[in-house]
C-alpha cells in the first residue's frame, strides 16, 4: 500500500456547490497521511483483503436491489399513478434509479415531531433479514481490515462509540449506523453530524457505469469507486462530494455501502 502525504490546496468550492465529473487520480491500494498521522485508506479490490467481506458485500448489494428490503426512493422523472407504474414496470421501464437504506441507530428528528432516537425501521422487515445480516457481517470484516491497516484508528473509534453511544444504538463496535446508496450522487458537504476523530468506511459496487468517485478537492484528490472498492476516511474533516454517475450499459449503476459514527447519541439510553 503506497502512502499519499496529504497537501492543502487551494479552491474555491463550498457546501452545496455541485460536482463536476472529475477523474480519479487515487486508484491503487493507498494510505492518506497528513502531518505525518495516518487519517485514512482506500483499497482498490476488497478481494485482495478479505474474501469473505467481498462476498459478503455481492450478497448485500443483491439483497438490497431486490424487492425484499424497503428502501426510501428517488426519482429522476415523472412517476405517474399505480397503474402507469406498473405499465412500465412490465415493460421493463422504472424511472426510480435512486434510493438508500438505513439500518441501525437513527438520531432524533425534532422537525419531523420525533425528538427521540430509534433504531431503522428496516430492522423490523422480516425479507429484510438476509440484508441486514449480510451488512453486519460486512461491518465486522470492515473493522477487523482498519485493525489491521490503521490499528491506533481502530482502538480510538472503539473507545469513541464506547463512550458517545449505548449499545443499541450502534452498528459494529465502530459504527452507529449505516447507509446504503444506490445510485446517489452528492453535492459538496461535511459529514458534520459525525463523531469527530472518527471515520467512514464506504464500499462501492458498480456494474455498466462510470464516475461515483469521491473528490476531496483541499487536497486535490479523487478517489476511484472502482468494484468492490473500499474507502475508509473522516468524513467530518474535510469538504468532499461524488461525482456524477454515469451508466455506461444497460441498468448501469454504483451502490455504495456505507457504516459512519454519529454523535447524536452521546448520553442518551
Amino acid at each position: 500500500m503506497k502512502e499519499l502525504k496529504l497537501t492543502e490546496v487551494a479552491h474555491n468550492h463550498k457546501v452545496g456547490d455541485k460536482v463536476s465529473c472529475v477523474q480519479p487520480n487515487v486508484m491503487e491500494d493507498t494510505l492518506f497521511t497528513f502531518n505525518g498521522q495516518a487519517i485514512g485508506f482506500y483499497i482498490n479490490d476488497l478481494v485482495e483483503h478479505s474474501k469473505k467481506a467481498a462476498q459478503l458485500a455481492d450478497i448485500a448489494n443483491n439483497e438490497l436491489r431486490s424487492p425484499r428490503v424497503p428502501k426510501t426512493e428517488m426519482s429522476r422523472g415523472p412517476q405517474g399513478n399505480k397503474a402507469q407504474k406498473a405499465k412500465r414496470a412490465s415493460e421493463g421501464k422504472n424511472l426510480v434509479t435512486q434510493f438508500s437504506v438505513i439500518l441501525g441507530g437513527v438520531p432524533p428528528k425534532p422537525q419531523m415531531r420525533r425528538p427521540y432516537p430509534t433504531i431503522s425501521s428496516v430492522h423490523s422487515v422480516k425479507t429484510a433479514r438476509a440484508f441486514i445480516k449480510a451488512m453486519l457481517l460486512l461491518c465486522r470484516e470492515s473493522q477487523q481490515i482498519i485493525a489491521k491497516v490503521m490499528p491506533e484508528q481502530y482502538d480510538k473509534q472503539k473507545r469513541l462509540i464506547a463512550e458517545n453511544a449505548p449499545e443499541k444504538y450502534r452498528f459494529g463496535d465502530l459504527f452507529t449506523s449505516s447507509i446504503s446508496n444506490f445510485n446517489i450522487s452528492a453535492d459538496y458537504h461535511k459529514d458534520n453530524a459525525n463523531l469527530k476523530g472518527g471515520v467512514n468506511v464506504i464500499i462501492a459496487k458498480r456494474k455498466d457505469a462510470k464516475g461515483g468517485n469521491t473528490t476531496i478537492p483541499s487536497y486535490g484528490a479523487t478517489v476511484d469507486s472502482s468494484d468492490n472498492s473500499m474507502l475508509v476516511y473522516p468524513a467530518w474533516r474535510d469538504l468532499h462530494g461524488v461525482t456524477p454517475i454515469q451508466p455506461t450499459g444497460e441498468g448501469g449503476y454504483r451502490n455504495t455501502l456505507v457504516f459512519y459514527p454519529l454523535k447524536a447519541f452521546k448520553g442518551l439510553n
